[in-house]
């Protein structure tokens, strides 16, 4: 039996983290009777703003899928986390380019023992079957993986 929340206001609050900024949902009108309710209204926002880029990427076009992170696989981006080739970059303060449907994002990263900052956009490519990825100097191309049970 899963622990019982009891709201009389029916009035509720709720505190969310999203991208390290907190959000704060009111509740009107509505009375949690468990936790169960509580956590799939708090995992709501991350349905909605899932990262649009979040797939697996060929390096080239034989590249092996399975194999992430290594050269001749493919790259990851996930929990706007990109994972390349023995480096990883955490994607954050995303700017939209609306007219391109592009986001520029201030890659983290950390690979080889060092770390670094740089600025990246990432932009779908015309039919939506792969990813522009623009760094300082270098613009790249990558198709989407199939999904394994495609």
């Amino acid at each position: 039996m899963l622990p019982m929340i009891e709201n009389r206001s029916r009035i509720g609050m709720l505190f969310l983290y999203w991208r390290n900024v907190r959000i704060r949902v009111i509740i009107i009108g509505m009375r949690f009777r468990s936790l169960h309710t509580a956590m799939i209204l708090a995992s709501l926002p991350a349905l909605v703003m899932a990262n649009p880029y979040d797939g697996v990427y060929k390096q080239t076009a034989n590249a092996e899928c399975a194999l992430v992170g290594v050269d001749g696989g493919a790259l990851k981006i996930e929990d706007d986390i990109f994972y390349g080739v023995e480096v990883q970059c955490r994607m954050t303060s995303p700017i939209a380019i609306t007219d391109m449907d592009a986001t520029v994002y201030q890659m983290q990263c950390s690979g080889e023992g060092q770390t670094w900052t740089e600025s990246a956009m990432l932009m779908p490519d015309a039919e939506n079957a792969g990813l522009y990825m623009i760094w300082k100097g270098y613009a790249f191309r990558y198709d989407r993986c199939e999904e394994p049970d495609s």
